[in-house]
């Protein structure tokens, strides 16, 4: 265990950002998301969850996949360069991070995305314990302890220093280049934090939520439930949760002229949009309250049985705080909890 001083985390920042990218919690038009560190940067290490989770350093809104090009009759593909430049995101909490292990699932099982296994290999993770969580907080019914996040290193900010904790080969590696700012610490005084924050957690509103009947391989009473029918109605499709999500992974790709050749792309893409997967015959799901099951029963079921009972939501919280329609993965939950989710039968 180390600690360093506060007041010397704008020479720690700089340190990092002479070999690696760094990313951080950055204050920019009144909000604060993950950001490039610069020198003239608003960094924001207290702010609890920053407006979009920090899952598109490794899965961008957007990215270039390749671009065609014809020149005298001739057709040539260039792809997109993979990551190469190492880089470091500081300050992610552990709800994130358990969001990139599902990302994990998803992008480098076979066939391995080979963009985002690239930012995964040169990425290092250091993640910062919540010092003090809120109500829309629930990552304890998913198993996840914000207090003690698991990364390649784990922070807590504690009085007038932070202290600093490596947990794997990487997280080893970032320690000895910013060992200079580094001294020995006594774990107490984190140990002391990690039990106020589990003292806050015990106290939030939605932290016994119940995943009874969940993530089951019988589960097509819950799929007939009439519960959905009145769940789905005040839903807009705005999309506002699916980008907001750690744990989203849906993405269109398209292509776009410029003039001088055809540049493939990718961008996120919302299960709650009436053209999602469309295709020339339509689309599977043809009313809102299949789009709105599907979104829950795939977080809550389909993944959960897919993936060693992983779920697909990691309880930060996100979607209860932003939804203009406050309809939620949390009052999805609750409605079955209280109500059975079963009276189709």
């Amino acid at each position: 265990m180390y600690k360093i001083a506060l007041d010397n985390m704008p020479a720690l920042f700089r340190k990092i950002a002479l070999k690696q990218e760094l990313y951080l919690p950055v204050k920019l038009s009144g909000q604060v998301d993950f950001r490039p560190w610069s020198e003239d940067a608003e960094v924001c290490l207290q702010t609890l969850k920053t407006v979009k989770s920090p899952k598109d350093i490794f899965f961008p809104q957007s990215e270039n996949l390749y671009t065609c090009k014809r020149d005298d009759g001739h057709i040539t593909i260039e792809p997109e360069a993979l990551q190469e430049q190492k880089f470091v995101v500081f300050g992610m909490k552990a709800c994130d991070v358990q969001g990139i292990n599902v990302l994990d699932k998803v992008f480098l099982s076979e066939p391995e995305d080979t963009f985002y296994a690239a930012r995964r290999e040169h990425g290092t993770i250091v993640a910062m314990a919540c010092h003090e969580p809120e109500e829309s907080c629930f990552c304890k019914v998913f198993g996840i302890d914000c207090a003690d996040p698991l990364a390649d290193a784990a922070i807590w900010m504690n009085g007038k220093n932070l202290y600093w904790k490596p947990l794997t080969e990487k997280g080893e590696k970032l320690t000895d280049e910013i060992r200079e700012f580094l001294e020995e610490a006594d774990e107490k005084p984190v140990e002391e934090e990690k039990d106020a924050i589990h003292k806050i957690v015990e106290r939030l509103p939605y932290s016994n939520l119940s995943l009874d009947g969940w993530g089951k391989k019988d589960y097509m009473n819950r799929f007939n439930s009439p519960l959905w029918e009145e769940l789905y109605k005040p839903c807009l499709a705005c999309g506002t949760c699916t980008f907001v999500c750690p744990t989203c992974q849906c993405y269109d790709i398209k292509d776009y002229d410029t003039g001088h050749g055809i540049q493939r792309y990718r961008c996120w893409d919302s299960c709650m949009y009436s053209d999602f997967t469309m295709m020339a015959h339509g689309n599977n799901r043809t009313s809102q309250m299949q789009r709105f099951r599907q979104r829950f029963m795939h977080k809550l079921v389909y993944f959960p049985l897919n993936n060693d009972g992983m779920f697909s939501c990691v309880g930060c919280g996100r979607c209860v705080e932003k939804c203009p329609s406050s309809l939620n993965i949390v009052k999805v939950i609750k409605a079955f909890e209280k109500q059975g989710g079963e009276q189709n039968e």
